[in-house]
């Protein structure tokens, strides 16, 4: 696992060595970057589902201004801090530490808001419900992207979004979302 572009172009990432963590494959992560090319740069970033960080530090390598990395597990929270302090990114990354449900009330009563949402449940969930409440937390212009088994067809709409575009790489697709007007 590696960054692919940016300033970190190159630099390898530490993977987990416990089963149940899914990193986004280096192939997805560039065709997801190349889609999101002209929006990266600037852009404050929510990473929930976090697990290695591995599509939060692709952002920041390719010029994003800050990263919110969400994540229950752990040994996950660890491997993220490891990665970010690999790659020397401390300033404006910061760690969540609670599940990606609880993470967005609370940044919704904080009233963050963030241009590019990424989200990368575990293939078995049916993430509706977290689709709807990260709605609230999508910047008007921004894009929130969802990573899910190809095989179960994502949501076209929830709460404020509609499904703009999907793209499909091996068994995996990503599903883009864009607030309504």
């Amino acid at each position: 696992m590696r960054v692919i572009a940016g300033s970190l172009k190159g630099r390898r990432l530490k993977a987990p060595d416990w089963d149940g963590l899914r990193p986004t494959s280096d192939k997805l992560r560039e065709t997801l970057f190349n889609i999101l090319a002209p929006r990266v740069s600037g852009a404050r970033v929510l990473d929930a589902y976090a697990g290695t960080g591995a599509l939060g530090i692709e952002a920041m390598s390719r010029g994003a201004v800050s990263v919110t990395f969400v994540e229950h597990d752990r040994r996950a929270q660890a491997l993220i801090e490891e990665n970010l302090a690999h790659c020397g990114l401390v300033k404006g990354c910061v760690i969540i530490r609670a599940s990606v449900a609880s993470a967005i009330d609370d940044l919704t009563h904080a009233r963050a808001s963030f241009d590019l949402i990424l989200l990368d449940p575990p293939y078995g969930d049916t993430p509706a419900e977290v689709l709807r409440a990260a709605s609230e937390l999508l910047a008007q212009s921004g894009v929130l992207i969802l990573e899910h088994a190809r095989r179960h067809a994502a949501a076209v709409s929830a709460g404020r979004l509609v499904r703009t575009r999907q793209a499909t790489s091996g068994e995996s697709a990503l599903s883009f979302y864009s607030c309504l007007p």
